[in-house]
């Protein structure tokens, strides 16, 4: 199940969190990127190409709805599977987030076992 996952969360903490909850996945050959604003994180998405991008929502520069959107307008013949993970969890938040692309919405806090499950499943070709 080799592959890469992109995290981005201005956060640290959070970001970390998101780290160290998948760094198991590393002993089965994925690669965890790890960024902090919405710009940085859609210069990582178009150079390393990952598998799957976890983002928050509200970043600075760029959104994670912003890099959302322009992931999904690169037209990759694979384009990578998009997580939003917010603490904003309103039914408008979802629906913008399906509507620039994301295949799935958490919120914060989130349950470490249930996004190691999500990545491990996604990364496994079980989108």
């Amino acid at each position: 199940m080799p592959g890469k996952i992109l995290i981005c969360d201005d956060e640290p903490h959070i970001r970390r969190l998101i780290e160290l909850s998948l760094e198991e996945l590393e002993s089965e050959g994925v690669e965890l990127i790890l960024t902090e604003d919405g710009e940085e994180a859609l210069a990582e998405a178009r150079a390393q190409d990952p598998d799957l991008v976890i983002l928050d929502v509200m970043m600075p520069r760029l959104n994670g709805f912003d890099v959302c959107k322009a992931i999904r307008k690169d037209g990759r013949a694979k384009p990578p599977y998009v997580i939003l993970l917010t603490s904003k969890g309103q039914e408008y938040d979802r629906q913008k987030g399906t509507s620039v692309g994301a295949n799935r919405f958490m919120t914060k806090p989130f349950d470490p076992d249930v996004l190691v499950a999500t990545a491990r499943e996604i990364l496994s070709g079980g989108r």
